[in-house]
């Protein structure tokens, strides 16, 4: 087992992982941009070491900063969170090189399914359903429209290196596929540097549902049934709940196996998550893979009693799984908690917490790394908390979950919570009638 673990990551994760460890009895390393300096996570690790000025890429991308800190403080095992460089293919590759264990996927399972292009193909020999669309990336406009005619319309165009809306298109007719091919274009080389472009047919009315799976060193690999991610807003999540409303014994079971091709064909090491697209009539279509713990995971941690971050560190330090699957055995939900004004266009709303009021009660969780007196930074992710609940029944799960965004009290700051009530309140949400287009036209109150 691992002595020292180094969090190459910050806030709520950071301290997520630190907790985690010190029930392992691992010691562990807190890095931290000067921004961060007064943040939990750099109180309750046993060091901290400061690398870098606020910008990202001076301090939680920075590669050689990471790894010379690791070194210096003796850490046998990097924890790269989500986010930053939990899915960079060089920096799993760095740590290997200097004999530090990445606690996630090996550099090449990373380049198999990071680039969405390639991994299509990956899933299509896997035997995992894919989206009908084209073979590798497009060449030219003209191919587009080619294609576009072929599958009929909608198509959807997206980078290959794409991710959180960014170089996507949704084409409703010939006319559009011009003005969208170069836009895209334009947008994914500007924030991914990679501008390459693929097709597929879009599917109307989607559900987002991915599945939680792990796999260890020797070839084993287990699902821990689903979470339905629909509920977003500009393609990024605002809650997470398990089991799916929309989901039966059946389609779990085949998206399950589903899942685990994936993760064996690539011979998958860690958590993860194999996500899809689920139209109206239940067929499911691959989407991406994420190889790293999820924002979300903590849903899943709920139903089925199992620390996903601690099967992480297992993994890693060459500890077999079990192979068995599990079923929630009762409904969790989660609501993610941002710094943003919801009435101005969900502006950022760094700034200093006045007063901070966390609920409590049975079956209420909060993942978080603020207090009273913390100022949020306004350099990062504007999340600030995860607020889970957990109950016999989705009712029930709905219930506690408005009760307890109503004890939620965080002064000083806009955050997402007026939001988050309304949801609860929504009777579509409520009766499970809802697609990842429900957000278009949600009205807040």
């Amino acid at each position: 087992m691992f002595k020292k673990i180094l969090i190459a990551n910050r806030g709520e994760i950071a301290l997520r992982i630190i907790r985690t460890c010190k029930e392992m009895g691992i010691k562990t390393v807190a890095v931290y941009s000067t921004a961060d300096r007064d943040s939990l996570h750099v109180r309750f690790a046993d060091e901290a070491v400061c690398i870098g000025s606020a910008q990202s890429r001076d301090s939680y991308l920075n590669m050689p900063r990471i790894l010379a800190a690791a070194e210096v403080t003796n850490a046998d095992a990097i924890h790269p969170g989500y986010g930053f460089l939990s899915e960079n293919a060089k920096f799993s590759a760095l740590c290997r090189d200097h004999g530090i264990k990445f606690i996630g996927a090996t550099p090449e399972q990373i380049d198999q399914m990071g680039d969405k292009s390639n991994a299509k193909d990956t899933m299509k020999k896997a035997g995992v359903p894919t989206i009908p669309g084209s073979d590798g990336l497009l060449d030219s406009v003209d191919q587009a429209k080619s294609l576009a005619k072929e599958m009929g319309y909608p198509v959807i165009i997206k980078a290959t290196a794409g991710g959180g809306g960014r170089g996507m298109r949704i084409i409703w007719a010939d006319e559009e596929v011009e003005n969208a091919w170069n836009s895209a274009k334009q947008e994914a080389g500007a924030a991914f540097g990679n501008d390459g472009l693929y097709m597929e047919k879009y599917i109307e009315e989607p559900r987002h549902i991915e599945i939680q799976i792990a796999g260890d060193q020797y070839g084993t690999v287990c699902h821990l049934s689903e979470r339905d991610c629909s509920i977003q807003r500009r393609h990024q999540k605002l809650l997470e709940e398990t089991p799916s409303p929309f989901m039966t014994d059946e389609l779990r079971e085949k998206m399950g196996e589903a899942a685990k091709a994936a993760a064996k064909i690539i011979q998958y090491e860690g958590v993860g998550t194999v996500e899809f697209l689920v139209d109206k009539h239940r067929n499911f279509y691959f989407m991406e893979m994420n190889t790293r713990i999820q924002v979300e995971h903590p849903v899943t941690e709920e139903v089925i009693n199992y620390d996903l971050v601690k099967e992480q560190i297992l993994i890693a330090a060459g500890v077999p799984i079990s192979g068995t699957d599990y079923l929630p055995t009762k409904a969790a939900i989660e609501c993610r908690i941002n710094a943003e004004d919801i009435y101005n266009n969900f502006r950022p709303s760094p700034g200093k917490i006045q007063v901070l009021h966390k609920p409590g009660g049975h079956g209420v969780r909060v993942d978080s790394h603020i207090y009273a007196g913390y100022s949020i930074p306004p350099y990062y992710d504007s999340m600030i908390a995860k607020l889970i609940v957990s109950a016999q029944t989705r009712e029930e799960a709905i219930v506690k979950m408005e009760r307890a965004l109503q004890e939620f009290i965080i002064e000083g700051i806009h955050t997402t919570i007026p939001l988050q009530l309304q949801l609860m309140r929504d009777p579509d949400f409520r009766a499970g009638n809802f697609t990842t287009k429900f957000m278009e036209t949600f009205k807040i109150q």
